[in-house]
């Protein structure tokens, strides 16, 4: 019940041993849920919310401890992306399809990843987590005339992995205000990446992932690509000093059909060396990442390129049941100078169930290409905004169970809204909360519960930040019986409000949600999931347009699939 986590810290640890507050979403659960959209494994975990333009493939919105957007960091094997203009990711055109983990790491860490790593990071995984060899072929259906084609072949041993496939989603798609026309997306997308140690230690790895499609929203229809492609290489020079690369390559690329047509393509180039020196129980990283960003837009922005050099490092101390996290970074970007961050932890086994931890960092989020060049809105003068988190946690783990506990605070200076419907900033603002997870598992029964409870305001005027719920809980409850696995979850949110130009502030109601699913081993290698999600068809919004419509949700969801597994 301590899985072993890397974004924490960069490198493997015990979720208890990276003191920070993370929450695993491993391969059985991803099977379990089949989920047809990424965002259906963020909402309501601890601490995040979501907020949407409308369901399948609209515009989403991940809010980490109340962070804005694009204040989190989205990461598919170490390789970072986002749309350089806008700021944030594309998270809904990610496919959970081809993801075999996510580990959500909640709390400052620009001290080992820099920008915008404010509100936390999400990493999704590509390769299998089981050893052994799998292919497979899938397909499914089922109302707004959704349909789902994959296939896919997986191979992991102590030395070698490699995972291959592609997943077709496409859906007529539902309305996403009332009365509107169903709005449609598509999403094709493959993946294949690989790793080898060869026997003197040397390690080297590759990805690409590529989804794209279309996408169809109220008032127009937009072309996306979503893609990330890198190369790693990790090399042990003595027993105790070990050196990794990373060279990559991330697109975020879109172009819009509507009444105000444009291009909007980016690219994000990195180089990345992480140096691990290991005395005793003690690690120690020393590392430097080199990042170009680059817009080919429709646009005409003042400046269309921009790098960013960066040196970081980080202690990690262990003396028995005591643990001291140390971290620091630089960044000199040529767009708006330097920012020193930092970052410390302390964490104390009370005994072997027990821990707990407190924590300290300071970061900040880069103004974006549209922040600083967009025509008639951009400043070139703007300078990020900047943060101080703390955190103070404890934690049981045992054979069969585990609980978290975690309160947070932070202070922001010049905190970005979401750009959507409202522009601008708030100049101070303070988000803290407290967050409770916990896990059990036995006798083919798993559940897993998770509440927060926040208060993001503005300091000026104390009014709540807006599309983000401060009140989130979540359960989900699976059962194993024979060659049956049945589940359900329930999760809620409380309201939330939304800035709208010329309107003024608008109060969204919050909701509750049931889903059900069922999974059936049928013939050997046959398999058939059945996902029913919002059983009880209930209708709600998680933002609103600019004339103050909502927008809604699909309702009621139906999906039948069929997979087979060769070699079982």
């Amino acid at each position: 019940m301590d899985p072993i986590v890397v974004t924490a810290t960069l490198g493997p640890k015990t979720t208890g041993e990276s003191l920070s507050s993370v929450t695993v979403i491993d391969d059985k659960d991803l099977r379990l849920q089949q989920p047809k959209e990424f965002r259906e494994l963020l909402e309501s975990r601890p601490g995040v919310s979501v907020s949407r333009s409308g369901s399948f493939g609209k515009q989403t919105s991940v809010f980490v401890r109340g962070q804005a957007s694009d204040a989190s960091i989205l990461l598919v094997d170490g390789i970072r992306i986002r749309s350089a203009t806008v700021g944030g990711a594309a998270w809904q055109h990610l496919p959970p399809q081809l993801i075999n983990r996510v580990e959500i790491v909640r709390g400052s860490r620009s001290s080992l990843y820099g920008s915008d790593a404010v509100g936390g990071v999400i990493q999704a995984f590509t390769l299998p987590q089981q050893e052994g060899r799998s292919a497979w072929l899938e397909a499914g259906g089922g109302n707004f005339d959704s349909q789902q084609y994959a296939a896919g072949a997986a191979f992991s041993n102590q030395a070698s992995k490699l995972s291959i496939g592609m997943n077709q989603f496409r859906t007529d798609g539902a309305p996403v205000i009332r009365g509107g026309d169903d709005k449609s997306y598509n999403n094709t997308s493959g993946v294949a990446s690989g790793s080898h140690q060869f026997d003197n230690g040397v390690r080297t790895g590759f990805t690409f992932l590529n989804a794209q499609g279309d996408s169809e929203y109220e008032g127009g229809e937009e072309d996306f690509v979503f893609q990330v492609a890198g190369v790693s290489l990790d090399v042990p020079i003595t027993e105790s000093w070990r050196t990794s690369l990373q060279f990559s390559d991330a697109r975020d690329e879109l172009e819009d059909f509507s009444s105000f047509p444009g291009v909007f393509n980016t690219q994000t180039r990195n180089s990345r060396i992480e140096n691990w020196l290991t005395s005793g129980t003690h690690e120690f990283v020393l590392g430097a990442e080199y990042t170009v960003d680059q817009v080919d837009s429709s646009v005409v922005y003042d400046e269309r390129s921009r790098s960013n050099s960066a040196f970081f490092g980080q202690a990690l101390l262990n003396f028995g049941a005591l643990d001291i996290h140390m971290s620091a970074r630089n960044d000199d970007n040529e767009a708006y100078g330097t920012e020193q961050t930092w970052g410390a932890g302390v964490g104390y086994a009370l005994n072997r169930n027990h821990r707990v931890r407190a924590s300290v960092g300071t970061s900040f989020k880069a103004p974006s290409f549209n922040d600083l060049y967009y025509p008639g809105f951009g400043n070139p003068d703007l300078q990020p905004e900047e943060a101080t988190s703390y955190e103070l946690g404890i934690e049981g783990r045992y054979v069969r169970w585990f609980w978290d506990v975690a309160v947070f605070h932070s202070d922001v200076e010049d905190l970005s809204l979401p750009s959507q419907d409202a522009a601008g900033s708030v100049p101070e603002a303070r988000l803290r909360g407290v967050e409770f997870s916990s896990g059990w598992s036995q006798n083919g029964w798993s559940l897993q519960a998770a509440a927060s409870a926040g208060d993001y305001e503005n300091k000026e005027d104390g009014r709540q930040l807006i599309r983000r719920a401060e009140n989130t809980i979540r359960v989900d409850l699976d059962k194993e019986t024979g060659t049956w696995v049945f589940g359900t979850t329930v999760r809620a949110e409380s309201h939330r409000y939304d800035d709208l130009f010329m309107i003024g502030r608008e109060r969204i109601a919050g909701y509750g949600i049931w889903d059900l699913r069922a999974r059936k081993e049928m013939a050997p290698g046959w398999a058939a999931s059945l996902t029913i999600g919002n059983v009880l068809d209930k209708e709600y919004a998680t933002a609103k347009r600019f004339d103050n419509t909502d927008y809604i949700s699909a309702g009621r969801t139906v999906f039948l699939a069929v997979r087979y597994d060769f070699g079982q």
